[in-house]
């Protein structure tokens, strides 16, 4: 019994890495699909966002099944319900590209990040592509350090973020409302993506320390 536990267990840590997978790649197409206006790519995004959410749905029966019929406690409690929290902030993030792509969608045949903006999008995408790479190491090997140095990674998107404002606010800006909005959403997009990338990087802490401020 508990050699099948523990199968479950790494079973679980395998489907979560995957979800790391899906929605990296999800990130990466979105983006691509908002600058250069890909409506076959949005649309790939959109459709796809559906792995995600099987997945998320297979651990959480999982978890469930393991919890009715092994009653985990201690560590093995602690492992199934960081696992239960990972699920659904992977879950989110993969929502979070789709919403992208939708804007994408939205904006097709043009694009909707003008010409001034598309470097810092790159580099939105670029932070959230290191950050949930990242995330799915730490969830696969429990590396608590590189757990932490999500933290810098998330301040870097959080200064992104603060970069397209003042270019929003600024005396200059001459899109219009209609494509403020846009970016404004996409821009809070890419920081909640980050931020849930973070949350799964605590989890892991959590996980490994027993400790939301990683001291053993």
């Amino acid at each position: 019994m508990r050699d099948a536990f523990h199968d479950e267990l790494d079973s679980l840590t395998i489907k979560l890495v995957e979800m790391t997978r899906l929605v990296r790649s999800a990130m990466s197409r979105a983006t691509t699909a908002l600058l250069d206006a890909d409506l076959h790519l949005s649309e790939s995004v959109i459709s796809q966002d559906e792995e995600v959410n099987r997945l998320h749905a297979e651990v959480e029966t999982s978890i469930y099944e393991v919890m009715a019929t092994q009653q985990p406690v201690a560590v093995d409690l602690r492992t199934v319900i960081t696992a239960l929290r990972m699920a659904a902030d992977l879950e989110r993030m993969g929502d979070l590209a789709e919403h992208i792509a939708k804007i994408a969608r939205m904006r097709h045949p043009e694009s909707a990040i003008p010409a001034e903006l598309r470097d810092t999008i790159v580099e939105m995408d670029q932070v959230a592509e290191r950050l949930i790479t990242k995330t799915g190491t730490c969830i696969a090997t429990r590396d608590v350090a590189l757990s932490k140095e999500l933290e810098a990674d998330d301040d870097a998107m959080d200064r992104l973020h603060r970069r397209l404002f003042r270019v929003l606010l600024s005396p200059t800006w001459n899109h219009g409302i209609e494509a403020a909005i846009d970016i404004t959403l996409a821009g809070r997009y890419y920081e909640r993506y980050a931020d849930h990338a973070v949350r799964v990087a605590r989890d892991v802490v959590y996980l490994v320390t027993g400790s939301r401020d990683g001291e053993e």
